[in-house]
């Protein structure tokens, strides 16, 4: 479906099991995590690309999954835009088409500034206004230590 949908010229922005969807749709591996992680925050710091755009780094992440993407196994068609500090691959992004996900959930209230990551998505998806209207949204609930 990911390579079906970038393909077609249909953006594609993968969440969690989205993320790893897409690192196996070009030929990459998704392994157990080092850690089984269901509701906890992490920091994830990132390149500043695609949906990290004017963000700080890092920033407040709220994670739930037992699977990452194989950092030895990116392909070449993705890059990596987010880790934690310890190399969980936390956001991948196509270099040329409109794809790209993150691992951790940007629509929980214990990340912080969710709904500008998913307004930077709509602005590369063509909607210039998202950022603007996303501006107060998604107050922080709480932040990671480490």
């Amino acid at each position: 479906m990911v390579r079906h949908c970038a393909a077609t010229g249909v953006p594609v922005f993968g969440v969690c099991l989205g993320m790893q969807s897409m690192q196996v749709a070009y030929g990459g591996v998704v392994d157990r995590a080092p850690e089984l992680l269901h509701g906890k925050t992490s920091l994830v710091e990132h390149t500043g690309k695609g949906v990290f755009s004017g963000l700080p780094s890092p920033f407040t992440a709220t994670r739930y999954h037992s699977l990452a993407a194989e950092p030895r196994t990116v392909p070449d068609e993705l890059e990596v835009t987010a880790r934690t500090h310890d190399g969980i691959i936390m956001g991948l992004r196509h270099r040329e088409l409109p794809v790209e996900g993150v691992q951790f959930h940007p629509e929980s209230v214990l990340t912080e500034h969710g709904h500008r990551m998913l307004a930077n998505w709509l602005v590369e998806c063509g909607d210039t206004d998202a950022v603007a209207r996303s501006a107060g949204l998604a107050p922080v609930v709480g932040r990671a230590t480490a």
